[in-house]
């Protein structure tokens, strides 16, 4: 178990991808082959199972030994943190639970989407799964509908094992959450450099490292403003359709994963692809995640799960 202080001081975060073999079964070779590009450009931990990796898209079964995979493969190199969060409360106490017994670091939580709940509500499921352990509390309106506000953060913040916050809600709310002592990972990429460097985030969880850890981490690491401003149109393409479209397309366009769709997600449409094969381009050799030069995906190649 990582202490407290120890979880704080991972500054980047990979929501990591997750791969599928022809058959659709989580393929964990070319999982692993993602997590150790990972850990060679220095990202600090990894989210298993988020948005990013597909956790929504998932049975439990697949997503706690993906958890436990992990933690057998990479806990000694990265933060682990296991995306055990639900919109029921009992599943997501069992979920972290189960995924504190194989040895996650920390959790990621998100309020009640769809079925929301009052203010009170919000508060006790957050509470009953901090008890469990070390967490962070994940606020994203847009997938939500609903935003956790600093009336809701603040009381959560004083529990023992509240990490922080991986907050949507731009840089004003982060810079206020962090002088009141809450730590906060953005959770907006293209505004995580000025996160970071002006407005003193932790850090951030991230979406573009899946693609570009090296270049990223970087930027987290050492203010670039001008670098920063050159890679955003790219950072932005990779949200030009609801995460994690994009970054599935783009690895399915630098051959880092095979082609293969759970869905309802499908690939970037070719004029999409078409922008996105021109940002890439920029880049050099070695920069970008996967085999070689980005090319269109065949169609033919395709393949819904």
């Amino acid at each position: 178990m990582r202490s407290m202080e120890k979880i704080r001081q991972a500054r980047v975060i990979t929501a990591i991808k997750t791969p599928y073999t022809q058959t659709g079964e989580v393929c964990l070779s070319t999982f692993d082959k993602l997590v150790e590009r990972q850990i060679a450009a220095g990202v600090d931990g990894i989210v298993v199972g988020g948005t990013t990796g597909e956790g929504q898209l998932m049975n439990w079964e697949e997503h706690l030994m993906l958890i436990a995979h992990s933690v057998s493969q990479f806990a000694d190199k990265l933060l682990i943190v296991g995306n055990t969060g639900s919109n029921n409360t009992r599943e997501a106490i069992k979920a972290t639970t189960y995924g504190f017994a194989t040895g996650m670091h920390a959790s990621l939580q998100i309020n009640p989407y769809y079925g929301r709940t009052s203010e009170a509500g919000l508060k006790e499921h957050f509470n009953r799964l901090l008890d469990i352990g070390p967490a962070f509390i994940y606020n994203v309106p847009g997938r939500t509908g609903q935003d956790l506000t600093p009336d809701i953060m603040t009381p959560l913040a004083e529990h023992k094992n509240f990490v922080g916050v991986k907050e949507c809600g731009g840089n004003e709310r982060i810079a206020a959450y962090e002088r009141q002592g809450i730590a906060c990972w953005s959770g907006n990429d293209d505004e995580a450099h000025d996160a970071i460097h002006e407005f003193d985030a932790h850090g951030v969880i991230s979406v573009t490292t899946n693609l570009i850890p090296e270049l990223f981490c970087d930027l987290m690491r050492i203010p670039q403003p001008q670098r920063n401003e050159e890679l955003k149109p790219l950072m932005q393409w990779l949200f030009c359709e609801p995460n994690p479209v994009a970054i599935n397309t783009a690895l399915a366009m630098t051959a880092a994963v095979k082609p293969v769709f759970r869905l309802p997600y499908v690939p970037l449409s070719e004029q999409q692809q078409a922008q996105g094969k021109a940002l890439m381009a920029q880049l050099q050799r070695g920069e970008l995640v996967g085999d070689g030069q980005p090319e269109m995906i065949d169609k033919q190649a395709v393949v819904y799960i």
